[in-house]
């Protein structure tokens, strides 16, 4: 799975779960929302005023190893 701005943000746990820490630092405190884990990784960005480039990088970084 590659991870971008489109992906679902439970897409991304389900798959890569070590990435909650990412979308924590962020403030996405509430990974396990339903609201939340239906969200774009951008839709996340915008609400948390995040740059979405900057957060895929580090999301990919992670699951890189």
């Amino acid at each position: 799975m590659t991870v971008d701005k489109n992906s679902i943000i439970g897409d991304v746990l389900d798959a890569y779960p070590q990435t909650a820490a990412v979308f924590m630092s962020i403030g996405m405190h509430c990974l396990g929302c339903p609201a939340s884990r239906g969200e774009s990784v951008a839709d996340a960005c915008m609400v948390h005023g995040v740059d979405a480039d900057e957060l895929i990088a580090e999301i990919n970084k992670v699951i890189a190893g």
